[in-house]
């Protein structure tokens, strides 16, 4: 290099335009004299001097333009170490690292397997990171923009001026890097974008580990190593337990509502009071995980958390990642394990975000008819980008490894499987073979869940996909997604079609209360009722309920006993466990005084128990994915709207009768066929007057009869309370 620089590149620098700035600034040779000199650029000093590590004045660099670029030249033929001694132009003097003379902190292995799309810990490189470099502290940061003119960090510590501490470019992988000196963890930053059109782009860290509180924007560092776990017991419990023949009970919760405080309920909880009164809580309420809404960080509150920007951040509403840590770490203790909502299927299109990020289409398909959903106002991720499947897959993995998360929910499934999800001829564009499959977004989705399984264990992924397609639940080897669970939107939309009919109409819908058990066991299905039943004027749950106020509780106590005791892994939202009267409002706290009325302290005290029955009982649980683990005794008594079965656990004589009646009319003498002689122990009531029930029940044991129905050799006779379910136990 040689020492003499053209007016045009030293404009290049001072102007951001230069595309290789460490080829100019810092410590090299000339290749010449093999002499070397030092170049930097610095629009705020007025002076700079050369020290050494003792702080003796090696020279002063000479000002070549008043705008900030200056240079010394030495008769030394190697490099050394050096600072600057900075005179600003108020005239404070500081000691300052020269950005520009430390090494990449981006490797050659780091480039490969980042273009192959193989980096399964780029979040370690990309981001912000507190570093130490030859002895040195600052912050590394890397970003990916390959087709950016010019990248920058900006932030407080440089006038949020993107000349300066301008980043360079891996060739082979389109990433920019810089490790800036001197910077601690809470600095506030952004990356400058100069696109090829000399638009000036500012861009918050795809990978940051923290941000502002909305509305702003900027990225925060902050330092993800400082967290002591104390889960140590539930981790390994997790890890040696199979989650498909053990109990899994959600409780999902929108972290910004479950509860407030203040003037109104005005501010949120924190991540940490949170801890301290949403753990006890779930623990209380019997429920064994817990799912949140996206906590990932986002803009618009109203979006629920599904519309992210920061797919490596939990949000800042309610805290630093260290307190997100500190309440998923409280749940472990609590023996509770925690899902989260995850949102690679689509992001927003907000100016600070991943939308055009270096000035082209680069985490989304420029093609509108591939690369927008018009009906969500976002943009899709182009999956057929390695790198773009790469940051994905790695926040999969992120959210399990860093943070403890034991299971991931991932959203709109069905909308990343069909080109022409929601839109209608001409709006999409058939895959290679003329079809609707996004084929790239099935490899996406295959691949994520081998690196989950593979590379987490214990963790689980499951899918919110609401249409037919098969074998989301199945192994990839046997041609499936690879999923570990599939919510069951089919038997969720049947089941509140029929309950929400007058009982004397339901003898003619009574093949939608049936209908779910053709196809229980082609899935590993959970049974959702989520948030998205109860918005957008859907009602409440207790307000799809018919009848008075007391058959629209016991309505819903008799339908949740059903939904405990079929064949699948159970989801509720929160305030449905106690039929808050109003739907979810995301913007309002629960209505947490309704507890102090009997039916609602009556509807919260009957999903208890149902979850410590659930529980404490394997045949509801241990063959949920297995026909073996389910037997109708009778499914077609239309007439009554009365269905009764069977429900077994790994062991032949383990099990549990179901009977369920949805009429108001108490049915006695009730026969119900059985193949043992027995007596029979009613365990559960959803009739029981501590639920608000009308207390009729089956009191002691009912003794089985040599008495044949059902097409069984005996039986035993029961009185069927109004609009109930009840549970049966051999006792013998």
């Amino acid at each position: 290099m040689d020492n003499l620089l053209s007016k045009d590149e030293m404009n290049a620098v001072i102007n951001g335009d230069h595309g290789n700035v460490f080829a100019v600034l810092g410590i090299h040779r000339d290749k010449g004299t093999k002499k070397v000199f030092i170049r930097a650029f610095n629009p705020f000093a007025k002076a700079i001097e050369v020290i050494d590590e003792n702080e003796k004045t090696l020279g002063k660099m000479t000002c070549l333009d008043s705008r900030g670029f200056f240079q010394i030249n030495f008769d030394k033929t190697t490099n050394f170490a050096y600072k600057f001694k900075i005179t600003n132009s108020e005239g404070n003097v500081y000691l300052a690292e020269d950005t520009y003379s430390f090494p990449s902190i981006i490797g050659d292995i780091d480039e490969y397997l980042f273009a192959q799309g193989n980096h399964r810990e780029i979040y370690k490189k990309l981001g912000a990171h507190v570093l130490e470099i030859n002895g040195v502290k600052g912050v590394g940061f890397a970003v990916w923009a390959p087709n950016a003119k010019r990248v920058s960090v900006v932030g407080n510590f440089n006038n949020w001026d993107g000349r300066t501490d301008v980043m360079r470019k891996h060739i082979s992988c389109g990433v920019w890097d810089i490790f800036i000196p001197g910077l601690q963890e809470g600095e506030y930053y952004k990356f400058e974008v100069k696109t090829q059109n000399n638009n000036i782009l500012s861009k918050a860290d795809p990978m940051a580990t923290y941000a502002e509180i909305r509305p702003k924007t900027a990225s925060i560092v902050f330092d993800i190593n400082h967290y002591t776990w104390h889960d140590q017991e539930w981790v390994k419990y997790r890890e040696n337990c199979n989650t498909y023949d053990r109990p899994m009970s959600i409780y999902e919760v929108h972290l910004g509502s479950w509860r407030r405080k203040g003037d109104n309920g005005s501010e949120f909880l924190t991540y940490r009071e949170l801890a301290d009164r949403l753990v006890p809580y779930v623990s209380n309420m019997g429920f064994t995980h817990v799912e949140f809404m996206p906590a990932c960080e986002h803009p618009l509150d109203s979006s629920w958390g599904y519309q992210i920007t920061g797919l490596f951040a939990p949000t800042s509403r309610f805290g630093n990642p260290d307190e997100f840590r500190y309440m998923i770490d409280k749940f472990h203790q609590a023996g509770i394990g925690v899902i989260m909502d995850w949102v690679p299927a689509h992001f927003p299109k907000d100016g600070h975000g991943l939308a055009e990020f270096d000035g082209t289409c680069l985490y989304e398909h420029a093609d509108p008819r591939l690369g927008e959903h018009k009906d969500w106002g976002t943009k899709i991720y182009n999956y057929g980008r390695t790198e773009v499947c790469n940051i994905l897959c790695t926040s999969a993995l992120y959210w399990l490894k860093e943070f403890h998360i034991d299971g991931l929910r991932v959203d709109a499934v069905a909308s990343m499987l069909y080109l022409d999800y929601s839109r209608k001829d001409g709006e999409w564009i058939p895959n290679v073979y003329g079809g609707n499959e996004n084929i790239e977004a099935i490899a996406f989705i295959r691949k994520m869940n081998e690196l989950v399984y593979t590379q987490t264990k214990g963790s689980i992924t499951c899918a919110e996909e609401s249409t037919a397609w098969p074998m989301v639940s199945r192994p990839i080897s046997a041609g499936g997604l690879g999923f570990g669970y599939k919510w069951n939107m089919g038997w969720m939309n049947d089941t509140l079609k029929y309950i929400s009919h007058e009982p004397i109409h339901r003898k003619y819908h009574h093949g939608l209360l049936t209908f779910g058990l053709l196809y229980a066991f082609n899935e590993n299905f959970i049974l959702p009722i989520s948030h998205d039943e109860v918005v957008h004027g859907k009602g409440s749950m207790l307000s799809k309920m018919p009848g008075d106020e007391w058959q629209k509780f016991a309505n819903l106590r008799a339908y949740y006993g059903f939904m405990w005791t079929h064949p699948g892994k159970k989801l509720l939202f929160m305030g449905c466990e106690f039929g808050q009267d109003w739907e979810w409002n995301s913007d309002e706290s629960l209505r947490w005084h309704l507890l102090n009325y009997p039916m609602y302290k009556g509807m919260q005290n009957c999903v208890r128990d149902l979850n410590l029955m659930y529980k404490g009982n394997p045949p509801l649980y241990e063959e949920d994915f297995d026909s073996r683990g389910f037997e109708w005794i009778d499914y077609a008594n239309c007439d009554d709207s009365v269905i009764s079965y069977i429900r077994k656990g790994h062991s032949a004589d383990d099990y549990l009768i179901v009977v369920c009646n949805f009429t108001p009319v108490v049915r006695h003498n009730f026969r119900v066929g059985v193949y043992e002689v027995c007596a029979y122990q009613e365990i559960f009531n959803s009739d029981d007057k501590s639920y608000w029930g009308s207390g009729v029940r089956n009191e002691g044991h009912q003794q089985a009869q040599n008495y044949g129905a059902n097409g069984r050799p005996y039986s035993v006779e029961l009185v069927l309370p109004p609009l109930s379910t009840i549970v049966l136990k051999p006792v013998r």
